[in-house]
């Protein structure tokens, strides 16, 4: 192996790029609506498939840790979704069949939908009550209407780059900083420090 492929920190250095152009293209109006939406849900539900699913975990984590009464979909514990509840869907594409069908029937049960995304226009932004797009900088998603099981069971993945952010890694990374952010902001708003997330840390391990 040459040293030049050997230059982690030069994708380091590509990735933080990537966020500052993901950062100045996001909209204000997309992520104050996805802030307030989460800020006055009665309870609030994440969901997620594959690695968004890890970053969507992720998420409702740190919710916990700020006291939210917060569920991941799919757990045996997971109670039933009522009206004023809320469903944060995390999925690049918006045309992951299972998380179409969450959102499906969380709009039947008189619940709200917010995606977090990088196509503004799948079945999922058509439905949602505000979408939050993260963008596709490498491509990966562009002009794809395959959906996440698909493209499993038949390899069909792309990207712009061989090496740099693969698959669907973009989004997964923007998912993540953007999800922090949320939850720096929350803390803010609810006027709560470390101290008190630390409070809420599981004690029985």
């Amino acid at each position: 192996m040459t040293e030049e492929f050997a230059d982690i920190p030069l994708f380091m250095e590509q990735m933080a790029e990537s966020i500052r152009k993901t950062t100045a293209l996001l909209d204000k109006a997309e992520t104050s609506s996805f802030f307030q939406q989460i800020l006055t849900a009665n309870r609030v539900y994440v969901a997620g498939a594959g690695r968004s699913g890890l970053i969507a975990r992720a998420f409702a984590m740190r919710m916990l840790h700020l006291g939210f009464d917060v569920y991941v979909v799919g757990e045996t514990i997971t109670p039933a979704l009522k009206p004023g509840d809320t469903l944060v869907v995390f999925s690049g594409s918006g045309e992951t069949h299972s998380m179409v069908t969450y959102a499906n029937t969380v709009k039947g049960l008189g619940g709200n939908v917010c995606l977090i995304t990088a196509s503004s226009e799948s079945s999922m932004s058509r439905l949602a009550d505000c979408v939050v797009n993260l963008g596709d900088l490498t491509g990966y998603y562009r002009g794809d209407t395959s959906t996440f099981e698909k493209r499993q069971v038949t390899g069909q993945y792309r990207s712009a780059s061989a090496a740099f952010a693969p698959l669907g890694t973009h989004f997964e990374t923007m998912a993540l900083i953007f999800s922090d952010a949320v939850i720096s902001a929350l803390m803010e708003a609810k006027k709560e420090g470390a101290r008190e997330l630390k409070g809420r840390l599981l004690n029985v391990d």
